[in-house]
């Protein structure tokens, strides 16, 4: 049970109906939306109840900050709906306790340890996307497929079969879960266990399952323990040191490698390629008022020339960095975040909430809090520049959430979003298909558990 400790105006929260609670004041399409609206009326901390389920929503950027932050222990754990458990969770995402902190501490040490051997590996992968492109010139490409290829664990070619059905299955997997029969499953796991949507999403989790273990058992013999290629082979040698050591009940199991992977695969290809896919749609379709391309391509052409982007250009280029960083704000990819709950009693901002208590970090309204930017729900590249043009970091940009639940892969995916950007503007003016006009092109995010576009039809037209 919740228990507020202090007295507030009104009430902590809207009133609710026998058995739905909140749920009929919720857009279950978009309920970011409805709770933003909801936080304009009860504060930054309130409560709605989702069916018996009593929720906790953070809303702004000061309480998602001082909870997440501040309370990192406290709201740091994951809230396992009924569908994450019925996946049987694990790995890096959906998974708590020792487990979790082990499988993340193996995805730092790759990622940390290997930030030139990825940077030379995405620098690689753009050489064959140039190539590619160069190949295809003026012709239709599905863009999404092919930014999809550019995977953290494994190399795909770009029309791989195998690919293309893990790529297609995660892809469902994260629009379906979305959907408002999943949601009420979740809410009623008993009376909704029936729904076909969750039928669906197991079994593109036993299939892709089946996939990635097919790979890793192809990684492992061929793995070399003095040349580490990546995080697979991460696992497996802190697995194989923990066998020869007798390590009882070791985390390094091949159902936490294989969830791992799965994790790291599905963000790949769908969360990090709807901005990468987005980015060039937004170039072509609304380019006067959101990219200012001319101004992007003077700032390459000046500072890189011919030559081909490094990470090192990054602090030279502050006009790009801010158009990429205002970009990530204004997509939005993951508007509620992911649900927390807390780990144990704890008294914040004067109510007490109960141990295991689901918690609602709503990034919407952090991203678009009016309090923290000047124009929250237009796209301004000022907002990351200050009066010489210099890039400025701003705190309240937390596209990638805070505290301990952070995404552990953020350092290399703005790594890749900066490269893959440049890389392609600097080479590349895209243009829509033959036949259709800029206005018809369709970039509206379809809802689920991440905000994804449509796959987009391009046309990529070489500057030189």
């Amino acid at each position: 049970m919740l228990l507020f400790l202090r007295s507030t105006e009104g009430t902590s929260g809207p009133k609710l109906l026998p058995l739905v609670g909140n749920l009929l004041q919720l857009d279950l399409r978009r309920p970011d939306r409805s709770l933003c609206e909801l936080s304009e009326k009860y504060g930054s901390v309130f409560m709605v109840h989702l069916g018996h389920e009593k929720v906790v929503v953070l809303a702004g950027y000061k309480a998602f900050r001082e909870a997440l932050v501040g309370y990192a222990e406290e709201f740091g754990e994951l809230f396992i709906t009924p569908l994450f458990s019925d996946m049987k969770p694990g790995g890096i995402l959906f998974a708590n306790g020792e487990s979790w902190k082990e499988m993340r501490r193996c995805t730092l040490k790759d990622f940390g340890n290997g930030r030139r051997m990825y940077e030379d590996k995405i620098l690689e992968e753009c050489g064959y996307l140039m190539e590619m492109f160069e190949q295809h010139e003026g012709t239709v490409l599905i863009f999404c497929r092919i930014m999809g290829c550019t995977g953290r664990c494994f190399r795909f070619e770009y029309e791989d079969p195998r690919f293309i059905n893990l790529s297609s299955r995660a892809a469902d997997s994260i629009s379906v879960a979305g959907f408002a029969s999943v949601q009420l499953y979740n809410m009623f796991p008993r009376a909704f266990y029936w729904v076909k949507n969750r039928q669906v999403i197991l079994k593109h989790v036993e299939n892709n399952g089946r996939d990635v273990k097919d790979l890793v058992k192809h990684l492992k013999e061929t793995l070399n323990p003095s040349m580490c290629r990546g995080f697979v082979d991460c696992f497996l040698i802190q697995q194989q040191k923990e066998q020869d050591s007798g390590v009882p009940d070791s985390l390094y199991s091949v159902q936490n490698l294989v969830y791992s992977v799965t994790n790291l695969f599905a963000a790949g290809t769908d969360i990090f390629v709807f901005s990468r896919s987005l980015f060039s749609a937004q170039v072509m379709k609304v380019s006067s008022v959101w990219f200012c391309p001319d101004q992007v391509q003077e700032e390459l052409d000046r500072v890189v020339g011919g030559r081909q982007v490094q990470m090192d250009d990054r602090r030279k280029l502050p006009f790009t960095d801010a158009v990429i960083h205002e970009t990530q704000r204004m997509v939005n990819i993951v508007p509620m975040a992911i649900p927390h709950q807390t780990s144990r009693d704890v008294t914040f901002q004067g109510y007490f909430i109960r141990q295991g208590t689901t918690v609602f970090p709503l990034l919407t309204s952090v991203l678009y809090d009016d309090s923290e930017w000047e124009s929250p729900h237009t796209f301004n590249h000022a907002h990351f520049l200050n009066q010489e043009g210099k890039f400025i970091w701003r705190d309240v940009f937390m596209v990638f959430s805070a505290g301990c639940r952070v995404c552990v892969g953020e350092s290399m995916v703005r790594m890749e979003l900066f490269l893959f950007f440049t890389s392609l503007l600097q080479r590349f003016r895209f243009t829509a298909p033959p036949g259709v006009s800029e206005d018809q092109l369709d970039v509206t995010p379809a809802v689920g558990f991440t905000l994804s576009p449509p796959p987009q039809q391009l046309c990529a037209v070489g500057h030189r």
